[in-house]
């Protein structure tokens, strides 16, 4: 079933599975000395994966809009971990105003980036546009990191150079970007409300995880080209119970209940990113869509270079005429 994931291993070499945790997948790796930022750490995966790179050394920068879960979330882990190096900081990925003060605020304080998670992400109720006048979908799950990805990169560009350390940048996406539009990306509706006859918040969150997908391989291709060693990467958790995107929404819920079987919890659904980000397997794989811990096939549509290259100018034209 699309939004579960499959059981079955993939084509790939990974020894890992549907059913294996974060912590697995890490075993052994030694992240001390490393810095990563974790959008959305304050619930559900985002909580997960600050733990479990925190527990292999790794600084973490929980990045959040809800400082208060935050904060009980870091303390949570410290208690745990004592040793865990763990830092909050405010950010609201639906406001283009947030993500770069976040950045500037960033880059002031830390002066390396080795891996950035962007892992935040809404399922929301019916159309809402963001405090930038862009439908809430797009402009979180998307937007919002492409943004914080375009203004942090140069950091993570000296970083690899200087540690001679790999960057890694992990998009958290959706086996739900297969059910997209069939042009794939509505630009014409992304600003514009009067745009929908009917306006299907499924159909949003399902174009803004094809968006992040197109995301990562577009950057991938471009950093190839550039002879930078940062790898970005495109991951798929499943179907995970305790977030706040199955909590928010009653049908998701109901649909957990009857589909039991299908359902990780976090130490699964946490384990494709912790893989990507931290896993010395991945060494040198980018621009590529990984589910189960192992490579896996995306749509079709995440191979289009027509519509990667017209989303990214898209894209940088929006972040480049955003009001300062």
């Amino acid at each position: 079933m699309w939004f579960f994931g499959s059981k079955k291993a993939s084509s790939s070499s990974s020894s890992f599975s549907w059913s294996s945790t974060a912590e697995e997948v890490t075993h052994g790796v030694n992240g001390t000395g490393l810095t990563a930022i974790v959008t959305g750490a304050s619930s559900g995966m985002g909580a997960e994966v600050t733990r479990v790179l925190a527990l292999r050394g790794v600084e973490v920068i929980m990045a959040d809009i809800n400082i208060v879960a935050g904060n009980l979330i870091r303390a949570k882990i410290l208690d745990e971990i004592p040793s865990a190096n763990l830092h909050l900081m405010e950010l609201d990925l639906s406001s283009m105003a947030s993500v770069k003060n976040f950045a500037s605020n960033y880059k002031s304080s830390h002066l390396f980036l080795n891996i950035l998670i962007n892992n935040a992400g809404v399922l929301s109720p019916p159309f809402i546009l963001s405090k930038d006048n862009i439908e809430m979908h797009f402009a979180t799950n998307y937007l919002g990191h492409f943004l914080l990805t375009h203004l942090l990169l140069d950091t993570m560009k000296n970083t690899a150079l200087q540690s001679g350390k790999e960057g890694r940048i992990v998009n958290v996406t959706s086996s739900a970007h297969k059910y997209t539009p069939r042009e794939g990306i509505s630009f014409d509706k992304l600003r514009n409300p009067s745009g929908y006859s009917k306006y299907s918040r499924f159909s949003a969150y399902c174009q803004s995880k094809l968006a992040i997908i197109l995301h990562a391989n577009e950057l991938a291709k471009q950093l190839k080209n550039d002879g930078i060693e940062i790898i970005a990467n495109s991951v798929d958790p499943g179907f995970v119970k305790n977030t706040n995107i199955i909590k928010l929404n009653i049908f998701l819920d109901a649909l957990g209940i009857i589909l039991k079987p299908y359902i990780k919890e976090l130490p699964q659904g946490a384990a494709t990113t912790c893989y990507v980000a931290l896993n010395p397997e991945v060494k040198g794989i980018s621009g590529k869509y990984f589910s189960n811990s192992n490579l896996a096939k995306p749509s079709k549509q995440t191979q289009d270079v027509v519509l990667a290259q017209k989303l990214w100018d898209y894209t940088m034209d929006l972040i480049t005429n955003h009001a300062h």
